[in-house]
């Protein structure tokens, strides 16, 4: 049975922009509007890709070339992070959801993203980018436990914390592996 079609789901009357600001607000019942709406995909999409624009623009590197590969690197780091997050939290953390509907909680968890172009902005740039990832953090966990249904009775967000500290891990392991193999250097020189 698809996440569609699940007893007890129905679609949300919230508009995108509802959705958006409930997901940065850390509403919970945003979360679970969008797990639940297999319609939201797409806006999880736009979410990550408008991230991805903001991104480019608070490095002041703005260019068609720039914005696409950094829509594409948002894209991709999301799809992973997404798939690692759900094999944790399903067979480690016993977590019930489908792939789809951890995509999106955890495409609109990007949503702080959309402020990253205010990094382009020299005096507050640090601020700016270091304040956007503690939100993202934030907002990623509230993603994970109404995506994975992590009960709050029964340490859900512990349990949440827990897959996205073990899904990082394995990111980051993942990345540092390509780089080695591409003969790539760790650092910045």
């Amino acid at each position: 049975m698809n996440d569609s079609t699940r007893p007890g789901r129905k679609q949300s009357a919230r508009s995108f922009g509802e959705r958006l600001i409930g997901a940065a607000r850390l509403d919970p019942q945003i979360y679970e509007d969008v797990e639940a709406d297999a319609s939201a995909t797409r806006q999880a999409i736009l979410v990550v890709c408008l991230s991805g624009v903001s991104l480019a623009i608070g490095r002041a590197d703005a260019g068609l070339e720039s914005v696409v590969s950094s829509m594409l690197r948002e894209l991709t780091g999301w799809l992973l992070l997404s798939t690692i997050t759900y094999i944790i939290g399903r067979s480690i953390l016993r977590g019930t959801a489908t792939w789809a509907e951890l995509v999106r909680t955890i495409g609109f968890a990007q949503a702080p993203g959309l402020l990253a172009a205010l990094s382009a902005f020299q005096p507050i740039d640090a601020p700016v980018r270091y304040g956007i990832a503690t939100w993202k953090l934030f907002t990623a966990v509230v993603a994970i436990r109404q995506g994975l249904d992590f009960d709050e009775r029964e340490w859900g967000t512990f349990k949440a914390l827990l897959t996205a500290a073990l899904g990082f891990i394995v990111y980051v392991g993942l990345a540092v592996l390509q780089a080695w193999l591409l003969g790539m250097p760790m650092l910045p020189e």
